[in-house]
């Protein structure tokens, strides 16, 4: 565990490296530069210019959110958290998916930042996007535990039990778990702007998440969901998933390994996990 928040520490500061290779732009206000545009009434898309103020700490959400409330009340926009967290407010500034509020005015260059939609993804409305075949890749994935020794019997309840598991087996897929669904690897993807039935970065990494949990026992199952033409030999290894990841998941990576294992590189040698009866501890 320790090696991979190192790892995950090392991935922030080299992203953080990138953000402010430059120094800081500090400005008084900014042209916020948003695409606009209702596909449901057949609208034809358009760039509005709103003219907002900023300090050193105001983020892409702060800016887009007073133009919001004070220039325009019809800006469509998603957001949630406004802490990394959630991955609602995913977007493409300046051309580059990112989360909104996890991206402030003074790391990105230029008077004016522009604002669209996150590609690969059906468009609503404004800045708003369609997640529906994005979360049913995920839900092909089966992103939950397969066990059938687990005992899920809630009527007997001093019958509860719990799978024991080693740093080094949490070690394994810790990383993988803090995917938050924000669809910027999705977006970035080459192979998912070609290939709709490809199940995209985000999907084949929660496979992987899963295939290596030794609280699993559904291993050869899991691979035959992604061995097929579409599955994860579509990938071209771009790489661009990880780039854009803001919680450095490293898609790549989980792919990367998953095709190990699907080619025989890698052996699932994880040690299936032993389950303790908690009833009996006194």
């Amino acid at each position: 565990m320790a090696e991979t928040i190192e790892k995950i520490e090392r991935l922030d500061k080299k992203r953080a490296e990138k953000q402010h290779g430059h120094k800081e732009i500090l400005r008084t206000s900014v042209t916020l530069k948003v695409l606009r545009g209702n596909r449901a009434t057949g609208d034809r898309t358009q760039y509005d210019l709103f003219e907002v103020p900023v300090q050193r700490s105001t983020t892409v959400l702060d800016a887009l959110l007073y133009a919001k409330q004070y220039q325009d009340h019809s800006i469509g926009i998603r957001y949630s958290c406004r802490m990394a967290s959630c991955g609602s407010c995913g977007m493409k500034i300046n051309g580059i998916p990112r989360l909104a509020c996890y991206t402030k005015v003074s790391e990105l260059e230029g008077g004016v930042i522009t604002v669209e939609p996150l590609a690969n993804f059906p468009h609503i409305r404004d800045l708003v996007t369609d997640f529906e075949q994005f979360f049913a890749h995920h839900k092909d994935m089966q992103p939950y535990i397969h066990n059938d020794d687990s005992d899920m019997n809630t009527k007997q309840v001093n019958e509860m039990s719990e799978f024991m598991q080693s740093p080094e087996d949490v070690d394994k897929f810790l990383q993988f778990s803090y995917c938050i669904k924000c669809g910027l690897c999705y977006s970035a993807c080459p192979t998912v702007a070609m290939d709709t039935k490809f199940p995209g970065p985000q999907a084949l990494t929660q496979a992987y998440r899963y295939f290596i949990d030794n609280r699993d026992n559904a291993a050869k199952e899991r691979l035959d969901l992604v061995d097929d033409r579409h599955g994860v030999f579509r990938c071209h290894f771009a790489g661009s998933c990880s780039h854009v990841c803001p919680k450095g998941v490293d898609p790549a990576l989980g792919i990367q390994l998953l095709r190990g294992h699907l080619l025989g590189f890698s052996s699932n040698e994880k040690k299936k996990a032993d389950l303790k009866d908690r009833s009996k501890q006194q």
